[in-house]
């Protein structure tokens, strides 16, 4: 339309997100130590992958990052409706992709709610529990940028 004004928008900038740290480093053969927060923990290979298996690989760490995103969630829904979280658990399984690039080809995540817990609860508690912040992650992947430091 030729005789009108520009229209003018502004936008507020985004909000400053939160920027997390942990640092990996190396402490023999295959062993790894991750600092994070204060916490630290290794990372290792099976002995027929190499390694001591000394501590769990990464991949396991993924899976069990999931596992225990959905727990967490499982959780923090029972005691927010005042039911009892003992006898909670989550299981989990992945395999991997049989081609290239190594990969995890697929997880499947139980959820195994507690005893006695209502029928009418169920559904919402496995909602509840999907919704957790790594599988999120999975269902729209970060941007990832892996950099070699100067």
């Amino acid at each position: 339309m030729t005789g009108t004004a520009p229209q003018v928008t502004t936008t507020s900038p985004p909000p400053q997100m939160e920027t997390h740290r942990l640092e990996v480093a190396h402490v023999d053969r295959d062993i790894y130590t991750v600092d994070v927060r204060g916490h630290r923990f290794r990372v290792d290979q099976p002995l027929e992958a190499g390694g001591s298996d000394l501590a769990p690989t990464p991949t396991e760490l993924f899976a069990a990052s999931l596992a225990t995103c959905v727990a967490f969630y499982a959780g923090r829904f029972l005691h927010r409706h005042g039911l009892d979280q003992t006898g909670l658990r989550v299981l989990t399984e992945f395999t991997m992709a049989a081609d290239r690039p190594a990969r995890v080809a697929s997880v499947r995540v139980t959820v195994v709610p507690p005893p006695g817990l209502p029928e009418e609860r169920r559904a919402a508690l496995l909602a509840v529990a999907s919704h957790c912040t790594v599988h999120n992650t999975l269902h729209r992947p970060p941007d990832i940028d892996i950099a070699l430091a100067s």
